[in-house]
């Protein structure tokens, strides 16, 4: 037989990247085999980085996929985007629907269960009204499909209870660009990686949960010795392992680090005046506006020796980091999930953006504060377009009389249509639902089962036989099926077309490469059917596809900063992903916010290099946010700190990465890492079943017995559903965001 050269170095490429995830070798022959026949563009399903992917076609079926070349991950994926197509065909696809009768689900067909769908949500309305339904949806779902459930809730029910598990995630991050600079979302891009010369990373374990991103900053770093890396964190993470600095601290001290790492810059006349003189108001923490000399008086609190006795950071180490964030020629900052998920997490994102705008690090390539998110489509599909209770679409707010009314106009609503009053957040909403206020919910693309904090007490109210839950979920073993009255099977990432959103304002098209399995449908075609058995006015629902979906959201953005009128869908199924704003259909989109030249937002004749035009003033803030201790902290009783997180081979809640041989191998079940010192202390070895017992419940772990946790700190990551950590984690939530502290509450150890 002969053998090309070309063949064979495939073949080769194709044995050393299977051999590096474990796959025999009569697996490889077959992969070999299964030369794809077309590729489809298309985006991951899984974090927040929005990696783009080609999709891989043979027979009518995904046999493979590979990176996106011409994508910001330049066609490099992480184990967990190359290992997707096992996801597409797991055996606990949903692919029929389901009604519960005698506590059982039993098959059903479309119309009976949509049927049962429609008295429900009716009966609700009549009896109860507008508050007693709601909808809850995800930064997983599609753009169009968020849009258009927020739509048929505000505009076609009167209910303002839309609510999605990025509260969960990223809504102190809103919290926090909102009130310093008076929109959401990022200010550079992730080219900002490539030129930046010192990386502050916080409350972020990159190199597990954005892997492609850490390489992107291990690549700068490898690339220029001298770029400097800070991490803090309380762990001894593998991102932690190539800082420079590592600071680690005791857990919910950061907001006493932050302020300190200002006091130094001050001190040390490395704040750069002329910009926070002419761009930034200071505002104490009562919205009091005042001097520079004031936020000067009240750091006086946040010396670094004082700091050091609270954070169990020494000074010295704190005034390196100061030095090396501000004398930088330019600093990115990344947190993620270790700062918004804290009763305090708004304060944090404002801390973190006050040390750009003290020291001018910002409006420039490679100088950014960066805010990533945890789901492919947090940013895109729930901020953006009005997903949660309080917004409306481009970051309009449902307080506002006249962001309703010019909202109302563009959606052709009589005036006084969208309820003035926001609904409920969401833990409040499935309080309301274990209470029985709220009668029927309808939840999409999610797994509150299994990601709420203190999950038990919303189980329960799950089990209530009053209340009303139908799901929208493509696999039979996710939690939340245990609950739902009815269960529709919705069409899985490659079945369907629609957009996603990722961290850096980056739009991209996923384009449908196969059909949907059994009977499965798009989600957007299960909210029309839905929205036209309720009654909902055509005029509100005036769709046939998800394009028209995307193009009224298009004309919707148009008269706001947010303007996404040139990001048209011939542009989309060409590019691999366009940023906003982007005005005209020439325009090629933005990639540094803020600032005269670069966003189209500011005239070109602007007066100033800087405008901040979600302040009515122009000026960012720097807020004076002292440091607050958690909702529960670690005592005599329970003397410990457990924090929660992912690791790199698994994703969320699991329903998709354990269906993947080589992930779910990798890690089985979750465990506790216990430090070395705790470890001796309790007797506890390697290996050993540990119990961990908070004010919630008590649960059995095996131990991992390492260096990786401080003192007095364990960490159980969050997607085992047969060991889900959040029947111990606490749902006290930050007043701002309603966003829950997951990341610290006390906890006692011992061994089992």
């Amino acid at each position: 037989m002969k053998v090309t050269r070309r063949e064979v170095l495939k073949t080769a490429a194709a044995a050393s990247a299977m051999a590096a995830i474990g796959t025999p070798l009569a697996q490889m022959a077959h992969a070999a085999d299964n030369e794809p026949e077309k590729w489809v563009k298309s985006v991951c399903r899984f974090c927040g980085t929005g990696c783009g992917v080609m999709v891989g076609i043979k027979g009518g079926k995904v046999v493979t996929v590979k990176g996106d070349p011409n994508n910001h991950n330049a066609g490099f994926l992480c184990l967990k985007g190359a290992l997707m197509p096992p996801i597409v065909y797991s055996k606990d696809r949903v692919t029929k629907p389901y009604i519960r009768k005698n506590g059982k689900l039993e098959p059903a067909t479309w119309d009976e269960a949509m049927s049962l769908v429609t008295r429900k949500f009716k009966k609700s309305l009549k009896e109860h009204g507008p508050t007693s339904i709601a909808y809850y949806g995800s930064g997983q779902a599609l753009t169009e499909e968020t849009y258009l459930a927020s739509k048929i809730w505000k505009a076609g029910f009167g209910s303002n209870n839309v609510e999605g598990n990025p509260r969960l995630c990223m809504a102190s991050a809103v919290g926090g660009y909102v009130t310093t600079f008076g929109k959401d979302e990022p200010c550079g891009s992730y080219d900002d990686i490539d030129a930046a010369t010192c990386f502050f990373i916080i409350g972020s374990n990159m190199s597990e949960c954005h892997p492609i991103l850490f390489k992107r900053v291990a690549a700068r770093k490898q690339a220029d010795p001298n770029v400097k890396v800070i991490v803090v964190d309380p762990r001894k993470t593998n991102t932690a392992r190539i800082a420079d600095e590592h600071v680690s601290f005791k857990p919910g001290t950061d907001l006493a680090i932050l302020n300190s790492m200002a006091y130094v810059m001050i001190q040390e006349e490395l704040d750069n005046q002329r910009f926070h003189n002419k761009y930034v108001t200071f505002m104490t923490n009562e919205k009091k506006k005042v001097d520079f000399e004031a936020y000067m008086e009240f750091l006086e609190d946040y010396t670094p020796e004082k700091v050091e006795v609270l954070s169990g950071v020494s000074a010295d180490q704190i005034r390196r980091i100061a030095l090396m964030f501000a004398e930088a020629s330019a600093t990115t900052s990344f947190w993620c999930m270790g700062l918004n998920q804290r009763i305090r997490g708004v304060w944090a994102n404002n801390l973190v953006s006050n040390l750009h705008l003290l020291t001018g690090h910002i409006g420039k390539t490679g100088a950014t504060p960066f805010s990533l998110t945890g789901q492919p489509n947090a940013c895109g599909g729930v901020r953006d377009t009005g997903g949660l209770c309080h917004l409306l679409p481009a970051g309009r707010l449902i307080k506002k009389p006249e962001h309703r009314a010019k909202l109302e106009e563009q959606w052709g609503l009589k005036p006084g249509t969208i309820a003035p009053k926001p609904g409920l957040h969401t833990i409040a909403l499935w309080n309301a639902f274990s209470e029985g206020k709220v009668k029927a919910m309808f939840v999409l693309c999610t797994n509150p089962a299994h990601s709420l904090p203190n999950v038990n007490i919303y189980e329960e109210g799950m089990k209530r036989k009053d209340n009303f839950m139908v799901l929208s979920e493509p696999f039979m073993d996710a939690e939340t099926v245990k609950y739902c009255d009815v269960l529709l099977p919705s069409a899985f990432w490659c079945e369907k077309r629609g957009t996603y959103g990722c961290s850096e304002r980056r739009y991209s098209l996923l384009m449908q490469s196969v059909e949907p399995m059994g009977e499965c449908r798009p989600d957007l075609d299960i909210l029309l059917d839905f929205a036209k058995r309720m009654d909902v006015d055509p005029k509100v629902i005036p769709f046939n596809t998800v394009d028209d979906v995307w193009n009224e959201w298009r004309e919707v953005s148009s008269v706001t900063p947010y303007n996404f009128m040139g990001i048209t869908r011939a542009r989309m199924e060409k590019a691999s992903g366009i940023l906003w704003p982007c005005p005209t259909e020439d325009h090629p989109g933005t990639k540094i916010r803020y600032v005269r030249g670069q966003d189209p937002n500011i005239p070109k004749d602007y007066k100033n290099k800087y405008h901040f035009y979600g302040k009515k003033d122009g000026r960012a803030v720097i807020w004076f946010r002292p440091y607050k201790g958690a909702a529960e902290e670690p005592d005599a009783e329970y003397p410990m700190v457990l924090t929660t997180g992912r690791v790199i081979d698994h994703w969320h809640t699991g329903t998709m990465t354990m269906k993947v041989p080589e992930l779910r191998r990798s890690f089985p079940k979750a465990y506790v890492e216990v430090n070395v010192e705790d470890a001796k202390a309790k007797g506890i070895r390697n290996g050993d079943d540990v119990v961990l017992e908070t004010r919630r419940d008590t649960m059995t772990f095996q131990a991992r017995v390492s260096d990786v946790c401080r003192p007095g700190l364990v960490f159980v990551p969050w997607y085992d559903a047969n060991l889900m950590i959040n029947k111990l984690t606490l749902n006290a939530f930050d007043k701002g965001s309603k966003q829950p502290e997951y990341k610290i509450c006390a906890v006692r150890i011992k061994k089992a």
